[in-house]
């Protein structure tokens, strides 16, 4: 844990400059719209250690892998989203001397991410190696309200003497990935101009041939009065910058504006992306920076008004929960179905920023109960729109009859991930991608999407089950062998518990969403049934025959068993290792962790918690009992399962403390990993751990559950939920709960058991017994 950032419910504040916590705070400070997004690198040059990040979404190169490539079934690349052009970049001279806060004295320094209005800003005070010192601000933004735009106010003060500074705003093709296999640009450049204060590059990737114009437009005042400079220009193949030298007098302040502009091929035909690139800047220019600000802090408002948390009597937790619904809503906003979320958004390299099976476990349940419905099922729609890429994955590792292995890692539908027992073996994602189908309609009610899109992908997922699983001649039961669950800590293990539950869970649900398409759009299911050449009575006698008779280990009759053979390992408790010795995963060798019987992410009770309602609290109890003392949560994604099945048993100190673990692992870098980029789709899971485990929040029978509950410091918590057309405000004390609804849509709820109808703009209140 690296605590250095202050405690404050909206701002992430870093208050003096360390430069060995700078790569961390480049990702922790991270802004982004959903289209384009960036590390919080310094726009004046830096010669310390930094990881320069600019992503544009759905732009990737598809990097060819170093093992396994020549292997049947392998992966040949894996997926990367690329550092973009970097168009923050304005270099400061003062005198002749470059403004570096490597190399120059930092007397005073502060760093605010104000999430609420989606705002980066900085002030120091900086003394050159020459003695003379200067004071800069600035704020920057990438504009939720015109995404494609974004802008850079740079303020720079002499203190002690006249100055001349130099400044030079410019756009830089010429980038690298710093986790390339083999130290390959990805980019060739493809145009350049430079006009003055206004310069464009357009590069393209190799291979995939995106293209991505960038466009910058400078002006600048001095103590509010318009320069009457002519800058010198330069430029290069995939680089242009205006050079513009003025004298400023001691006190006066130099203000730079950087107006920007980032289009991309998706959304633009490429002859004619640089003229829409002109065209994007001069709007943003003619806008002008203050009202470009006001209309993307509008913006955040309206997202903020749905989505965020209150917390009353814990600024950690409440600072906490808001950070991660920040990198949420600006990592993904949900009006493209192209785009799905990577595991570090926009906030660096790791896992080449591509699409996990995180999306539809963790994601989604946040987007579902915080933005309109449209863009859960968007999520939704770029898996049905991958399915035949998912059927030509199976494919490859031997399946047939239009049989379905979703990727574990994607940026178009192929596999690109090239670790055996993750590509071949972490099946499991297929469950959450039919799990993420049924979790949407029974929280929206959206019961057509099965005929339109949901059923086809359920059939497909539950032939890839039927043909993965076999009969045991000696169990006299079905079985899966050589699987991964999600507790990677084990590879190549039979009958792990939780897949054979999903798989299970996905074939019955098939079986009943067949019968709802039949009776209620009968075209539609014979227009399946011929397209995917579905044989109703053979095919699913067998998925009936294996439900019935599939092998689940067992401890005892209430302790689900991970996997068969589990119980041979040397069973120690996570409070018996040594602190030195953790993390296990940077501190023993592989082999040392298969052979533990250590658990790096919630396994066994990620079933439990999907599927909580087929079991008694006392099942609950005694597995979780079992599994917490042999987890060591060294997965961004296991906190927050615990921290809703200890709610559930009453363990609210437990919960409290995983809680904090998953909300604020990246503030206080819990993993000593946050140089590499933010735990993006775990932070949904913070989301989870509020609302599904302190408030209780259930979907049963088409109707909203409530069951909310405090950790012992809360004063009161709130938070909204969107369900099936209504919009619900929900407050909790210890003494009593409220629900505003502040739509027009009638909701039915059950709050502690009871059950209520809440009419349009009524506020039902029920104390807490």
């Amino acid at each position: 844990m690296k605590k250095y950032l202050k405690v404050d419910p909206w701002l992430i504040v870093e208050d003096q400059f360390k430069a060995e916590n700078h790569k961390s705070s480049e990702s922790i400070f991270s802004i982004g719209n959903g289209q384009v997004g960036q590390r919080a690198n310094f726009e004046e040059d830096y010669s310390g250690a930094t990881l320069q990040g600019t992503y544009v979404a759905g732009v990737y190169y598809p990097d060819k892998t170093k093992v396994g490539w020549w292997k049947n079934g392998y992966p040949e690349y894996f997926a990367k989203v690329l550092n973009a052009p970097n168009f923050t970049g304005i270099r400061i001279f003062v005198g002749n001397e470059s403004l570096d806060l490597a190399a120059c004295k930092v007397l005073s320094f502060r760093r605010v991410l104000n999430m609420k209005e989606g705002t980066l800003s900085r002030e120091f005070t900086a003394e050159m190696p020459s003695g003379k010192q200067v004071s800069v601000s600035v704020v920057r933004f990438l504009s939720m309200a015109e995404p494609e735009t974004g802008a850079i106010k740079y303020c720079i003060t002499p203190l002690n003497a006249d100055t001349e500074i130099r400044f030079v705003p410019y756009i830089d093709g010429n980038v690298v990935n710093e986790d390339a296999n083999w130290d390959e640009i990805f980019w060739e450049q493809i145009a350049h101009e430079i006009n003055g204060n206004e310069g464009y590059v357009v590069s393209r990737t190799k291979k995939t041939e995106f293209e991505v114009a960038m466009g910058m437009k400078v002006a600048a005042t001095i103590d509010g009065i318009a320069l009457d400079v002519a800058p010198d220009t330069n430029s290069k193949t995939g680089y242009v910058e205006s050079s513009f030298t003025v004298k400023v007098p001691e006190g006066s302040t130099l203000e730079i504006i950087k107006y920007i502009s980032v289009l991309s091929s998706l959304n633009h035909s490429k002859d004619k992306i640089l003229s829409n690139s002109r065209f994007v800047l001069k709007k943003a220019v003619d806008t002008g920076f203050d009202q470009m600000l006001e209309a993307h802090k509008a913006k955040w408002a309206k997202i903020w008004e749905h989505s965020d948390i209150i917390v009353e009597g814990d600024n950690e937790a409440q600072q906490g929960i808001r950070f991660n619904i920040f990198h949420l809503n600006q990592t993904y906003t949900g009006e493209d179905e192209r785009l799905n979320i990577g595991p570090k958004g926009f906030t660096g390299e790791k896992y080449g920023g591509a699409s996990y099976w995180d999306t539809e476990a963790y994601c989604l349940p946040f987007f579902l109960a915080t933005a309109p419905p449209q863009v859960s099922k968007n999520l939704l729609l770029y898996r049905y729109k991958h399915l035949d890429k998912a059927i030509e994955n199976a494919e490859k590792l031997g399946f047939t009859n239009g049989a379905a292995l979703y990727p574990m890692v994607t940026m178009n539908g192929e596999e690109c991930h090239n670790e055996w027992e993750i590509t071949f073996e972490e099946i499991h994602r297929n469950g959450a991608i039919a799990f993420a189908i049924y979790n949407y309609i029974r929280h929206t009610g959206d019961s057509a999407y099965l005929a339109g899109y949901g059923l086809e992908v359920l059939m497909a997922i539950s032939r890839f089950w039927s043909q993965r699983i076999t009969f045991s001649d000696e169990k006299k039961k079905y079985v899966m062998l050589g699987v991964t669950g999600p507790n990677e800590y084990e590879n190549n293990v039979n009958n792990n518990w939780y897949t054979n539950t999903i798989a299970n869970w996905t074939m019955g649900y098939t079986l009943e969403s067949i019968e709802v398409v039949k009776k209620t759009n009968p075209a539609a299911y014979q227009a399946l049934v011929n397209k995917r050449r579905f044989n109703e009575q053979e095919e699913t006698a067998r998925w009936k025959d294996i439900i019935a008779n599939m092998h689940f280990p067992m401890l005892d009759d209430k302790i689900f068993l991970q996997q068969d053979g589990y119980m041979d390992k040397e069973q120690i408790t996570v409070d018996g290792l040594n602190p030195k010795q953790r993390p296990i995963n940077q501190k023993w060798s592989w082999d040392r962790i298969l052979r533990s019987c250590f658990i790096k992410q919630a396994d066994v009770l990620q079933g439990v918690y999907l599927f909580e309602d087929r079991y008694d609290l006392e099942t609950i109890r005694r597995n979780f009992d079992f599994y917490e003392p042999r987890t060591v949560h060294e997965s961004s994604l296991s906190p927050c399962v615990h921290v809703v099945l200890a709610a559930k048993i009453g363990r609210m100190d437990k919960a409290y403390e995983l809680y904090l673990r998953t909300s604020r692992l990246d503030i206080d870098d819990y993993n000593h990993e946050a140089h590499e980029g933010l735990h993006i789709t775990s932070m949904a899971g913070t989301y989870m751990a509020i609302v599904e485990g302190f408030g209780g929040k259930r979907v049963n029978n088409g109707k909203l559950v409530l069951n909310p509950q405090l950790p012992e410091n809360w004063k009161t918590f709130a938070f909204k939920i969107l369900f099936r057309g209504s919009q619900l405000k929900i407050e909790a004390t210890k003494s009593k709960v409220s629900i505003q609804n502040e739509s027009d849509t009638d909701a039915p709820v059950i709050l502690f058991g009871k059950e209520y109808l809440v009419t349009k703009s009524m506020k039902l209140v029920v104390e807490n017994n």
